[in-house]
């Protein structure tokens, strides 16, 4: 396997054959700005809310980037795991595939799954941002009935080539935010609200505590949160963790 096209768009890239977390290794082993963990295969990785997640051995992409952007607001870290479902669904879109992101942390293939995204607090100056990537299972071998693959997408392509193209679509996007002091209004923002088949929706917001709230999306504020109309409420309801239902598709 030839990576070296991809350890050229950023600090350190290192492959294994298979781990437990990409994530969890690479806030271990620390390193550089731009530091990259791939595996072949994952057997503890996890998703939001410490869902467990795993990959079989040549079936996905396991990526986690090391990040040390030093925001002078914290808050900007938010939009990291966007950045990296708008690198990811760019890459999908760059095999002939139509991939949109769900707000905040999955890329979808007409509403199925075909990648999801973890960011990680490391330490003060420190995110790991983790994604994933179906590439060539069969229906029976994903985790979920509403997930799909690359090559279930009729797109037939391997590890280096998506890694490639997803640190090159990664890399120029998260330097120009750096370069902006984390103002996602400079231009992540729109890329994001470009991409995001959220917007528009009408949706079940599901919170730490078991808080529901349902409303259409309408909107994605500086701070990455997601905006609901709500029926009755005059104000819009901002959410800024949580796992989103879409209700009906646009």
């Amino acid at each position: 396997m030839d990576l070296s096209a991809a350890a050229a768009l950023v600090s350190s890239l290192t492959y294994v054959e298979q781990t437990g977390s990409t994530n969890a290794d690479l806030a271990g082993l620390g390193g550089a700005d731009l530091t990259v963990l791939v595996a072949g295969s994952q057997t503890a990785g996890r998703g939001r809310s410490g869902r467990d997640w795993s990959s079989p051995v040549g079936q996905s992409l396991a990526v986690s980037i090391l990040l040390k952007p030093s925001f002078a607001n914290p808050d900007s870290n938010a939009w990291l795991p966007l950045l990296a479902g708008v690198a990811m669904a760019r890459a999908v879109r760059g095999f002939g595939v139509s991939a949109d992101v769900k707000w905040p942390n999955d890329v979808l293939v007409g509403g199925k799954k075909i990648s999801g995204v973890l960011s990680e607090l490391v330490d003060s100056q420190s995110v790991v941002v983790g994604a994933g990537l179906n590439l060539t299972q069969a229906q029976d071998d994903l985790p979920i009935p509403n997930a799909t693959s690359m090559r279930l997408e009729g797109a037939e392509i391997e590890l280096e080539q998506v890694l490639e193209r997803y640190l090159a679509e990664f890399v120029p996007l998260y330097k120009e935010f750096v370069s902006g002091g984390g103002d996602a209004e400079l231009h992540l923002r729109d890329a994001v609200k470009e991409l995001c088949s959220t917007l528009g929706q009408e949706v079940r917001a599901i919170m730490p505590g078991d808080q529901e709230v349902v409303g259409t999306a309408i909107d994605i504020d500086s701070s990455g949160r997601l905006l609901l109309a709500v029926s009755g409420e005059n104000t819009l309801y901002a959410v800024g963790a949580g796992d989103i239902v879409h209700l009906r598709h646009n």
